[in-house]
């Protein structure tokens, strides 16, 4: 509780930092589940100048995710995906921390509401989105996906390696992370999280699936391990292989994503190891409401406010892009909405 009060009264002393921002650069933003990502989503939120947190819905009034957003005076909600559908209640984006099975559900009600989805499950309804790629994805879908943590963490050098290695005919991504920092939710959709990984990775490598292996290891030795990603790429020729040249567009990516994630650190450059090209990457948390240690979830969380952030952006005229934000346009309801137990 110590920790908690401590957290509050620095996110507070941010907010007060943050008044003298104009309030057109910020858009409205709701999350959807209350548990430990939505919470850590919620103080990313907080002390962002383009963000505004106008919901904070669960199903618990008495969990921990919800005291703490109540005692920060925000509005919440034990209603789950109805609470987004109240009169009244303008939301430009909603963040989906619940579970792939929710998401399903509540995909099709936010989309009737008009309201672009940042899907945090596995669900691959959206469209998937690494930010250091590119964020044109965010100027052409109502639905976004934040793929996995292990997806954030790889895809971005996954990436490079594909345009600067020819020939590959494998990739192989492990990602070994604390038991601490995997939650009940991750659990429950391993499966999920394997098929939506390889998708991510297919998508921005142009590989099969078939020729994509993923892997997540739960530590149980080491508690407050960071994240660590091992990326592998099996090539046809080694002679094609130029180190000098990938460790340099490595570098050039590992910047992009420390934008927006600073913990992400390259901890071992390129290297030939048999037929493979091998990179290792590490992932520290901010420390918000995570622990620092929990690198994959803060990662995803990440990626999500930076996705949010561009929308405020372009929405407000703040960056320049030849795509225009395409119009949402709320319909009505045809279902009655169902709860969502929020992670």
């Amino acid at each position: 509780m110590q920790y908690i009060n401590s957290l509050i009264n620095i996110i507070r002393a941010k907010k007060q930092q943050n008044v003298t921002i104009s309030s057109t650069q910020k858009i409205n933003v709701g999350i959807l589940g209350t548990g430990k990502i939505g919470t850590d989503l919620l103080v990313k939120v907080l002390r962002s100048p383009y963000l505004e947190c106008v919901m904070f819905s669960g199903r618990n009034y008495n969990s921990e995710g919800m005291q703490f957003a109540a005692k920060l005076d925000l509005p919440v909600s034990d209603q789950g995906i109805i609470a987004f559908t109240k009169p009244g209640l303008h939301c430009d984006v909603v963040f989906d921390a619940t579970s792939a099975a929710y998401h399903v559900e509540h995909a099709v009600i936010l989309e009737n509401l008009g309201i672009l989805a940042v899907d945090m499950t596995p669900s691959q309804i959206g469209e998937c989105c690494v930010p250091a790629i590119s964020l044109d994805e965010v100027y052409e879908n109502d639905n976004l996906s934040m793929i996995s943590c292990g997806g954030q963490s790889s895809i971005p050098l996954a990436h490079v390696l594909s345009k600067y290695v020819s020939g590959i005919k494998r990739i192989e991504v492990i990602s070994r992370v604390s038991a601490d920092s995997i939650g009940p939710g991750t659990l429950a959709n391993i499966d999920e999280y394997y098929r939506n990984t390889k998708a991510g990775l297919a998508k921005y490598t142009g590989l099969g699936v078939d020729t994509i292996d993923v892997e997540l290891i739960s530590d149980e030795i080491n508690r407050e391990t960071k994240m660590f990603t091992h990326i592998s790429a099996q090539v046809q020729d080694l002679r094609c292989v130029d180190l000098a040249v990938i460790t340099q567009e490595v570098n050039r990516m590992v910047e992009k994503v420390q934008a927006y994630v600073p913990g992400y650190q390259l901890e071992a450059v390129p290297f030939v190891d048999g037929d493979q090209v091998t990179l290792v990457i590490s992932v520290e948390g901010a420390g918000d409401y995570l622990p620092k240690f929990a690198g994959n979830l803060d990662i995803i969380n990440c990626a999500a406010i930076a996705v949010a952030e561009e929308f405020a952006k372009a929405k407000n005229g703040l960056v320049n892009s030849k795509r225009g934000i395409r119009a949402k346009v709320s319909t009505p309801i045809r279902e009655e909405p169902v709860f969502a137990e929020a992670i």
